[in-house]
């Protein structure tokens, strides 16, 4: 059976992962094989956080509409309600941004909606 070079293959396999765990604590960013285990535990924490981001930034922008909402005697649901009810097509992120910024704006349209309601 013939013999196998592999050139760099190996080398450049362990580099890469050597590479992804620069800046890990202690022999995870040292040793090959538990900087293996822990690249790729990272690589699925960053896999299942990239979608788990958009329900938080959701939560977040409920969170300060409701906050902003409460000081004009309504609730989160009954304005959004409204909302719906007065044909304002704003999603979550601009009336938080709204209500954040601009609340002279944001009070304009709590009022319009509160004649819908």
């Amino acid at each position: 059976m013939p013999r196998v070079k592999r050139g760099n293959k190996k080398l450049n396999r362990r580099n890469k992962i050597l590479k992804l765990a620069s800046g890990f604590f202690g022999a995870k960013s040292h040793n090959y094989r538990t900087a293996r285990e822990a690249v790729e535990r990272s690589l699925q924490y960053a896999y299942r956080d990239r979608r788990n981001r958009k329900r938080d930034f959701r939560r977040l922008w409920n969170v300060r509409i409701n906050a902003a909402v409460r000081q004009h005697d309504l609730n989160y649901a009954t304005f959004i309600h409204g909302m719906d009810k007065a044909q304002i097509r704003l999603n979550r992120k601009v009336l938080s941004n709204l209500a954040a910024t601009e609340p002279d704006t944001f009070k304009g349209i709590v009022e319009k909606v509160k004649t819908y309601l």
